[in-house]
């Protein structure tokens, strides 16, 4: 029994709990945080999605956790080899605000949106269905799931604890 046990996520990092762990993102802004529950198993995953696409990536070695388009099937391919269902798993997700005020309103400036619609159309590309979000804004949140219940929390300064 992991009951207790705090699994923390940084910044485009990933990672899975299961039997009550709970699982902890600190700082979402403009950044994501998606989680994938499978409720028969008490099983779940978190990413700290910071970017929409690896096409931009620059980095010499590719990290997987820090985009939309790789950090959703590398979390359910963890959760896969825990011996989750692609069939049972349902996403809740958090963050994607918009931190800053641009006056020339160009796309790349977006990146809270555009880390919204990218792990949608991730999820949507998988066939895993969005049961729950709290998306956009102007301000930071953190999230926990707990992986015994599958229990989303979101916490933020403005707006105290929410769950769903």
């Amino acid at each position: 029994m992991t009951e207790g046990v705090l699994i923390k996520v940084g910044m485009a990092d990933l990672n899975v709990g299961t039997g009550g762990a709970i699982i902890r993102t600190t700082g979402l802004g403009s950044c994501v945080g998606l989680t994938l529950y499978d409720a028969q198993l008490k099983l779940g995953g978190m990413a700290h999605i910071m970017l929409p696409s690896s096409e931009i990536a620059r980095e010499g070695q590719l990290n997987i956790a820090k985009y939309a388009d790789t950090a959703v099937p590398e979390l359910i391919e963890q959760l896969k080899r825990k011996g989750a269902s692609i069939g049972r798993l349902v996403a809740k997700m958090a963050g994607g605000a918009q931190m800053f005020a641009f006056a020339n309103g160009s796309d790349s400036m977006r990146i809270g949106p555009r880390n919204v619609e990218a792990t949608k159309l991730a999820l949507t590309q998988l066939g895993i269905p969005l049961i729950g979000e709290d998306t956009g804004g102007n301000y930071g949140r953190t999230v926990e799931l707990d992986s015994g219940t599958g229990v989303f929390s979101i916490r933020s300064v403005q707006h105290g604890i929410k769950e769903i």
